[in-house]
């Protein structure tokens, strides 16, 4: 069989969902109590759907989330804790992207420095190869000097991938690295034939330079859901209505045009200091029978959820409240990584 490997769509079937739990030592210890609320919530979603591998940071970590499930009535065999310390909770970006590959799963583990050395990221940069520990008998750990984190690229499971310049081509994560250079590393390392680049897009009070997760994710091999402004004194009508016209410029591999549903930009998010904050629709998780989808208490919310509906027909959509979440400028699919 062929060795080439396979980088499956979101909506294919997973056996767990990762994340890591937030605590003191992290940047949620300011609103800890509302984001561990979101945690469990979630929590009690994944174990639903799917099961939830949860990373502790220490052992007294591990005791408290042990009892939060047990008291929130989630099963033992609905989810795994294991103690592995990190710097922060975006497991989408540090987690192990799943790949096939003939009859295995392999894990790959690429270089992660933190959005091109924003933050401290010694302990995430780690955390793979430390969970990789407890599945040496059932995945293969694949390790690459490449820096790449999960949500700056999405999958159709055919072959092709989105992602943006901004954030791939950024020399602060693979300095003198040539667009063409990136583009052969990605189809060495992934198996993929085709890279869709967005060149526009982006959501005020973004730091991680663009990920495609805030802006356009598949729905379907031959769909795409996308940030949309139709407000043209908004700041972001001018790169997001560039992005919709580059989304309306790309071909499938039969060249046809893609079905385009557009996701209403969120509402006007500011936190206590008047700073804005990257909410978005898009940053969905897809899971077995479902799609967890951000809301954050604002008019636009149902709206949203109507738009995702007509985007994945076949899904329930389930909404989670994801404004503790947004105040650290990440969201729901942030903070998850599907696991094979």
């Amino acid at each position: 069989m062929s060795s080439t490997p396979t980088l499956p769509a979101e909506w294919e079937h997973q056996s767990a969902v990762l994340i890591s739990w937030p605590t003191q030592a992290t940047d949620w210890r300011h609103n800890l109590a509302a984001t561990e609320s979101t945690y469990l919530e979630l929590t009690k979603l994944i174990a639903q759907y799917s099961h939830a591998y949860i990373c502790c940071y220490d052992s007294d970590t591990r005791q408290q989330v042990k009892k939060y499930c047990h008291d929130s009535g989630i099963h033992e065999e609905r989810y795994t804790l294991f103690t592995i310390p990190y710097d922060d909770t975006w497991t989408r970006d540090y987690g192990p992207l799943s790949l096939r590959r003939a009859n295995d799963v392999v894990w790959l583990n690429f270089k992660f420095n933190a959005w091109g050395g924003k933050y401290a990221f010694q302990q995430d940069a780690q955390l793979t190869q430390s969970l990789h520990q407890h599945f040496r008998d059932r995945r293969i750990l694949e390790s690459s000097d490449f820096v790449l984190e999960g949500g700056s690229i999405d999958s159709d499971g055919k072959g092709t991938i989105l992602t943006t310049s901004q954030c791939l081509l950024d020399p602060a994560r693979n300095p003198g690295l040539s667009k063409q250079q990136v583009s052969s590393k990605l189809k060495e390392t992934l198996g993929v034939q085709r890279i869709l680049w967005l060149d526009h897009g982006h959501l005020l009070g973004d730091d991680t330079d663009a990920h495609i997760d805030t802006l356009a994710r598949f729905c379907r091999p031959d769909t795409i859901t996308y940030v949309q402004c139709t407000n043209t004194a908004d700041p972001h009508f001018k790169s997001l209505a560039a992005m919709e016209t580059q989304l309306k410029s790309f071909k499938q591999t039969n060249g046809e045009a893609y079905h385009l549903i557009p996701l209403h930009l969120a509402d006007s998010c500011i936190n206590s200091e008047g700073q804005p904050l990257p909410a978005s629709y898009v940053n969905f998780l897809i899971i077995n029978g479902a799609v967890l989808a951000p809301v954050y208490g604002l008019d636009t919310d149902a709206l949203a959820m109507t738009q995702l509906q007509q985007a994945f027909p076949e899904y329930e959509i389930i909404p989670v409240q994801c404004r503790s979440l947004i105040e650290q400028y990440g969201s729901l699919h942030c903070i998850t990584m599907q696991m094979l």
